[in-house]
């Protein structure tokens, strides 16, 4: 991923006309990108023990993902399964979770994602069970905007069709959802996106539920959230690289 992908060209070059002195990340393949996405949304508390799962539609139309056997802060490069549209594997020995389908699904019904992340997280997952939408405090949790529904018919685990269909069919074209008894679902047009959505949610809902314990406070107004949401859109410059070079400091052979 270049410094300038799947960003907003003009923003950027008014606000970051530098150059930089050195490449932010070193050439990663695709299936690195991922394993990378793995380990940083781990370290953003995406990270109940071997569950969930991120998708990234290539292309091709194939689709890369992480195999359900490992956690996602121990997934190297060479472990990303790749599958095609249907979800058969292609090339790996590696299982994928039986809820692949709710990701399937929602590449099928939406031209607009490339990115799919499902998991349970532990501070959207509080909101979650309480069934409320988190107010805005910070400007940390304004990036993506305000609106956040909730999906709160549980009717079971993903690895049934009928019901990861309902859940796709309510998300309809949100781009996250927080699933009441569940976790949180993300999805986005590319890494960057996707990831600045997951680690804006799981920011939002923990500065709420602090705030909450705290006694409560006033929430952002919704004309300031509309000003700081700018990245979501438009791209966050530098953040998803300085979350990747943070891994690959911790673990180099997360590009193995």
């Amino acid at each position: 991923m270049l410094k300038t992908d799947h960003l907003n060209v003009e923003m950027f070059e008014k606000f970051a006309p530098r150059p930089g002195e050195r490449a932010l990340v070193p050439e990663l393949t695709p299936k690195a990108q991922v394993a990378l996405m793995c380990r940083m949304l781990f370290a953003e508390g995406w990270d109940d023990h071997i569950a969930g799962h991120i998708t990234v539609r290539q292309p091709d139309g194939t689709i890369l993902t992480n195999p359900w056997e490992l956690a996602w802060d121990e997934v190297t490069a060479s472990d990303i399964v790749t599958l095609d549209e249907q979800g058969n594997i292609l090339d790996s020995h590696w299982n994928t979770t039986p809820a692949i389908g709710l990701h399937l699904q929602l590449h099928e019904a939406r031209s607009d994602i490339n990115v799919v992340i499902h998991n349970h997280p532990k501070w959207s997952g509080i909101w979650a069970n309480l069934q409320e939408t988190p107010p805005i405090y910070d400007q940390a949790g304004a990036y993506c905007g305000a609106e956040l529904p909730i999906y709160n018919e549980y009717l079971g685990t993903f690895e049934n069709q009928a019901t990861s269909l309902t859940a796709v069919e309510a998300l309809g074209d949100a781009k996250w959802a927080l699933l009441a008894h569940h976790g949180a679902l993300v999805v986005g047009r590319d890494l960057r996106q996707a990831h600045l959505r997951a680690a804006t949610l799981e920011w939002r809902c923990r500065r709420a539920y602090e705030v909450r314990l705290a006694g409560g406070a006033e929430p952002l107004a919704d004309e300031v959230i509309q000003q700081v949401s700018l990245p979501d859109p438009n791209g966050f410059p530098f953040l998803w690289e300085a979350m990747a070079r943070r891994e690959l400091r911790r673990d180099p052979s997360v590009l193995s």
